[in-house]
């Protein structure tokens, strides 16, 4: 477990303003408490000061998680966010987006959202735009990226798609055999 490099950290932070913009600046300011990113064999861990310093006591090799999983680093060093951020997400989130009943499962089932099962969408949406979506109960489900800016859905096709899939909760279901 360390510290990111520069350009690790270049690397998350663009990521993460995709979603949650100058609200990062928010992660790492908390004076009541602090937190910092760390990396773990390929994984970025988002932890509280506090329970780093207990963990520093441990030896290395019998970590195996620690904090909350913002994402990886893929083998062609790009970094993928993945669902476990998405508590992260949902409180410093820029932009929202509201679905449908009809359209939550197809949205867990890890489709894009169409603009017939958009409910609300925040104001000021720009295109490709990272998006945290929720039900309409504001129960977050995943992110995405928006197809279109909010300008743009209100003359849309019902059938196009309104938010592009990146990631929901969906996939502890889905990719079972894939995490032991």
């Amino acid at each position: 477990m360390r510290p990111l490099s520069e350009d690790e950290m270049r690397t998350v932070f663009q990521k993460l303003n995709d979603y949650i913009g100058r609200n990062i600046e928010h992660l790492l300011s908390n004076p009541a408490e602090p937190h910092s990113f760390r990396l773990l064999k390929d994984r970025v861990y988002y932890v509280s000061e506090l329970l780093l310093k207990q963990v520093n006591s441990l030896p290395g090799s019998s970590v195996l998680s620690l904090g909350t999983c913002v994402g990886k680093f893929t083998k062609g060093n790009k970094f993928k966010m993945h669902v476990t951020a998405l508590d992260i997400l949902t409180k410093y989130a820029l932009y929202k987006v509201w679905i449908k009943p009809s359209s939550e499962m197809s949205f867990l089932y890890g489709n894009n959202i169409p603009k017939s099962g958009l409910g609300r969408i925040t104001d000021n949406v720009p295109q490709y735009g990272g998006v945290v979506v929720l039900s309409m109960n504001d129960v977050p489900l995943g992110f995405g990226v928006a197809a279109q800016s909010t300008e743009v859905c209100k003359d849309l096709d019902p059938t196009a798609n309104v938010v592009l899939h990146q990631s929901d909760v969906g996939e502890y279901l889905r990719n079972e055999d894939d995490i032991f």
